[in-house]
């Protein structure tokens, strides 16, 4: 593999933050921050921000060597995370996935490209994560769990055995979802909610034992 001349985080946000301290050890600078927004300050007084892909392309121009990246963009955005995944690599970056030295990964679960495993994290034995997933801080996930593509399980939150979690969905801090549930694509689901039964896809849940959200 080619030695990466460093990395980027496309996203200003406190994530950016938690991401590079997670990769601090890697031995790789931090060479930019991107985001889409006009406003958005910079994270870091050392490193330089660059707004949206008109600043990336002039970025690009002047950094043509190889370099990683990460997509610094947290909560319920799974969608945007791989759409700008397939966007940078086709631009000839490397995908960078971001394992915290306290979190656990268990030897035969399988990672996708991208993802981050946070802070006293763990991955339990048999579990398959998609690309641009999270585990955030102190979130488990138990044997023999499928999430998908761009699936985001928030701080302390606990996800039992044998559960299905399809592309895009969200679980919130501190939520449980009881084992061999299946959470549809694109689902959301609420801080502190109890999980019990499959959730369909699209459909926000809370509450304990957690139910749809009604329209006001």
């Amino acid at each position: 593999m080619t030695a990466l001349a460093g990395w980027i985080a496309w996203g200003a946000s406190g994530h950016a933050k938690v991401l590079r301290e997670c990769l601090s050890d890697r031995g790789v600078p931090l060479a930019a921050v991107f985001d889409n927004e006009p406003s958005v300050a910079a994270p870091f007084p050392d490193v330089p921000l660059f707004i949206g892909r008109e600043g990336f392309a002039s970025w690009r121009q002047a950094h043509p060597s190889t370099y990683g990246f990460v997509v610094a963009i947290g909560g319920a955005r799974g969608q945007v995370r791989c759409e700008l995944h397939t966007w940078l690599e086709s631009e000839g970056l490397v995908s960078m996935s971001a394992i915290h030295r306290t979190a656990f990964v268990a030897s035969d679960a399988k990672l996708a490209a991208g993802c981050h495993v946070l802070a006293t994290a763990a991955v339990c034995v048999g579990v398959e994560l998609g690309r641009q997933t999270i585990i955030n801080t102190g979130a488990t996930v138990d044997h023999e769990c499928s999430l998908g593509d761009g699936v985001h399980i928030g701080p302390g939150a606990h996800v039992g055995g044998c559960v299905a979690i399809e592309d895009h969905a969200f679980v919130g801090i501190g939520a449980s979802i009881l084992p061999r549930v299946r959470i549809g694509r694109g689902a959301t689901i609420g801080a502190g909610a109890v999980v019990t039964m499959d959730v369909p896809a699209g459909t926000t849940v809370v509450g304990v034992p957690a139910r749809p959200m009604r329209n006001p």
